[in-house]
């Protein structure tokens, strides 16, 4: 027979069990739902049009190719998104580089991310897409023009419209991707290229995953995701590092499988089109030989083009808050984003590829500071503000200098660089700047 401190024990040791399957369970439940509601996020119609280009031009080194795209979009993207965990917020991981220079860099990722490229894109996506191989003679700006009026009115009037057709809209083009994909690879367009059509299908899907810009919304993404676990109660950093990492890894799996067949098919209708295909045209293209007929076109049109839509929205809310938030609310919410939907209705009617490259070089110089800084935050205990500010300094001059680069104007130094082939180059001066940094640390403890 059982003592009576025995039988506590086992009650209480049996309890326990109990508490911690319960706690397992919720955080794998909550781990599916919010990684659903990443993905999504991640997932912009807008995004479609980058992976088949990158297999277009690999040939059959696409899955190369398709490896640096994931690495350098999905994989640094919930990478940041674990840093803001580890910081409360990516604030707080910008904090060490000083107020001043946080917050110029923050304004430069919110403009990136809303009137200066994304918020256009989809409007021009959404042309190029739904409304051009539907409606050839469609005028571009008049266009523009009923698509921002559209979403000036829904952003400034809160409204559930927009939720719900987010919601439907996903699991539509998901399927419908995934449909298309499937046909792709039972039956192929045609066999696979062996000769590739750029030098560095690595780096050149590095440079596409910087387009996808996915990276620079995961810092926005990343408060959604703090707030969404605390509401479901992870409070502790262990509970809410496990429900994060679950859905991190959810979110990423699927973005893989979309990614990666978009890619194939990318790579097998190398035969039908060359690299003065548009990238829009590219993914129409795909869509009419996989499914004949005005039909698929217009499926895909509609489903796209309101997905774009309603990015478009979230995108002009939250740029238009920041923007009230950082001039101190000297100018009203509305007249934000009355000025973001004009400025943004502009840069749209110069089409998917002139604001694909416009946006290469201004992605050039902001992505490696940023990847800079989310990287050594999880280094942070070991570090000093002045390793920071180094490190980011001489990443951002390489970005620049990277930025030349693409116009032909490139400096000697960059050729003895590792990784500078693949856009990354600031890895190695970066470490250094960053260890220099460090001296500062050694010398008061020395004292």
């Amino acid at each position: 027979m059982y003592t009576v401190p025995t039988f506590c024990g086992i009650i209480i040791k049996n309890t326990k069990k109990v508490v911690s399957m319960k706690q397992n369970k919720k955080i794998v439940s909550d781990s599916i739902i919010i990684g659903a509601a990443l993905f999504a996020m991640f997932f912009g119609a807008g995004n479609m049009i980058f992976p088949p280009y990158l297999g277009l031009e690999s040939g059959e080194q696409w899955l190369s190719g398709f490896l640096g795209y994931y690495v350098a979009d999905i994989g640094l993207a919930i990478l940041t998104i674990i840093a803001q965990i580890n910081h409360n917020s990516f604030d707080n991981v910008l904090q060490p580089l000083g107020k001043r220079v946080a917050n110029i860099l923050m304004f430069a990722i919110v403009m990136c991310l809303g009137p200066l490229i994304s918020i256009p894109r989809t409007c021009a996506t959404t042309f190029e897409l739904s409304v051009s191989p539907l409606l050839p003679r469609a005028d571009v700006i008049a266009f523009s023009i009923i698509f921002f009026a559209v979403t000036l009115f829904l952003s400034l009037n809160e409204s559930r419209v927009v939720d719900v057709v987010g919601k439907v809209l996903t699991p539509v083009l998901i399927l419908g991707l995934l449909f298309l994909i499937v046909k792709g690879v039972l039956s192929p367009i045609s066999n696979l290229l062996d000769v590739k059509k750029i030098m560095s299908p690595i780096g050149s899907g590095i440079k596409a995953g910087y387009q996808s810009m996915d990276v620079l919304g995961a810092t926005v993404f990343g408060v959604l995701v703090i707030n969404s676990t605390l509401q479901r109660g992870h409070t502790d950093l262990k509970s809410k590092r496990a429900v994060t990492l679950g859905a991190s890894i959810i979110a990423g799996l699927c973005l893989f499988v979309i990614y990666l067949g978009l890619t194939y098919l990318g790579a097998t209708a190398s035969t039908f089109f060359d690299m003065h295909t548009s990238r829009a045209d590219l993914l129409i293209g795909i869509i009419g030989i996989l499914l004949p007929g005005k039909i698929g076109l217009a499926f895909f049109g509609v489903i796209a083009g309101l997905a774009c839509l309603t990015t478009s929205i979230a995108l002009t809310s939250s740029s238009a808050k920041y923007l009230q938030k950082l001039f101190s609310r000297r100018l009203s919410y509305k007249a934000i984003v009355t000025g973001i939907c004009i400025f943004s209705a502009v840069v749209s009617s110069l089409g998917v590829e002139r604001i694909v490259a416009l946006a290469s070089p201004i992605l050039t110089v902001i992505y490696p500071p940023v990847l800079v800084v989310v990287i050594m935050s999880f280094f942070h205990k070991y570090l000093t503000p002045l390793s920071y500010r180094l490190a980011v300094l001489v990443a951002g001059l390489y970005g620049i200098a990277d930025a030349f680069a693409g116009y032909g104007i490139r400096f000697f130094l960059m050729d003895y660089l590792p990784f500078d082939s693949m856009g990354m180059g600031w890895i190695l001066p970066s470490t250094v700047l960053m260890l220099l940094g460090l001296l500062q640390k050694v010398r008061k403890n020395s004292k």
